[in-house]
């Protein structure tokens, strides 16, 4: 049975206060293997990642780290005056994630991270892959968000409908300290009309490292559009569309997706990228595992 993360937790400086952010470390104890960071979904938080992180990392040898962002899980709530605006995700790509590595003592110009991120965490990756295209040795995407698409919108309405009247803000109480926080954070921005005009199009063409695109051909919150387009800016994404596969790759097909990325983490075109990558991956790197284009 694979061990529980047991959470830790640091503190930052953020806009104009400080707050606490819950993090947990995987194989911590493996101080000359490459690093992996965990980057959630818009409604999820290092707990809602249940055994999936620890899964990877020990398929592939390698570290680990997990943390919920601001207004998740049992770091420091969002406001309940506090709107986030559609620099949200640029704010964790710019802001938080680069001062959490720095209080956890990760370097990030040396150690050169991984980055796996899933739906708004997928564009928080591609986002600190382009602004910081020196500090990380590779990424893997799954659903993430380049542009706002109308199935998005759909699923985000419902999804309010869903917490009005069913039992979604109980079964959210689970993982986060306050539902409402993590919830209509999220919620509100992507509803918010100026929104449907986001995109990072033009932004993403600045990535060097290695990269796998994940999409769920039954995703109900992007098309494969999405990770099309990432390619056609960052001409060596490696992608992998997934049959039976709604929005979380992870939970839907769990055992095909670390296969895939154990393939691609040993591939040579990420043993040359600084990371120490594949000098003990597991044994999950099965020969024809690997994601082919436009699959």
């Amino acid at each position: 049975m694979t061990a529980k993360l047991s959470p830790e937790f640091t503190e930052i400086a953020w806009g104009e206060r400080r707050v606490r952010i819950e993090h947990a470390w995987i194989n911590r104890e493996q101080a000359d293997q490459p690093l992996m960071v965990f980057l959630h979904e818009g409604l999820g938080s290092l707990a809602m990642w249940k055994a999936f992180p620890q899964q990877l990392c020990d398929a592939l040898a390698c570290r680990g780290l997990v943390y919920s962002r601001p207004g998740y899980g049992r770091s420091t709530p969002r406001a309940a005056d506090e709107w986030w605006d559609a620099d949200f995700l640029h704010r964790q790509a710019f802001e938080v994630l680069p001062a959490l590595l720095l209080a956890l003592g990760v370097e990030a110009a040396r150690d050169k991270p991984w980055l796996l991120g899933h739906s708004d965490g997928g564009s928080i990756a591609l986002l600190y892959a382009a602004q910081f295209p020196d500090q990380v040795a590779g990424a893997v995407v799954l659903a993430p968000h380049i542009l706002v698409e109308d199935v998005a919108i759909t699923s985000i309405a419902l999804a309010r409908q869903a917490y009005e009247v069913s039992d979604l803000r109980q079964r959210l109480a689970r993982f986060h300290d306050d539902p409402d926080s993590a919830f209509w954070g999220w919620n509100r921005v992507w509803l918010h009309p100026p929104f449907k005009a986001w995109s990072i199009e033009d932004e993403i063409g600045n990535i060097r490292c290695p990269l796998l695109a994940v999409q769920g051909r039954g995703d109900e919150y992007g098309t494969l559009a999405q990770i099309h387009g990432i390619k056609s800016r960052v001409p060596q994404t490696e992608l992998l569309a997934l049959d039976n596969c709604g929005h979380s790759s992870h939970r839907d097909q769990s055992e095909t997706l670390i296969q895939a990325v154990s393939t691609f983490f040993c591939s040579p075109a990420c043993a040359g990228s600084g990371s120490g990558a594949g000098a003990g991956a597991g044994a999950g790197a099965g020969a024809g595992a690997g994601p082919g284009p436009g699959r």
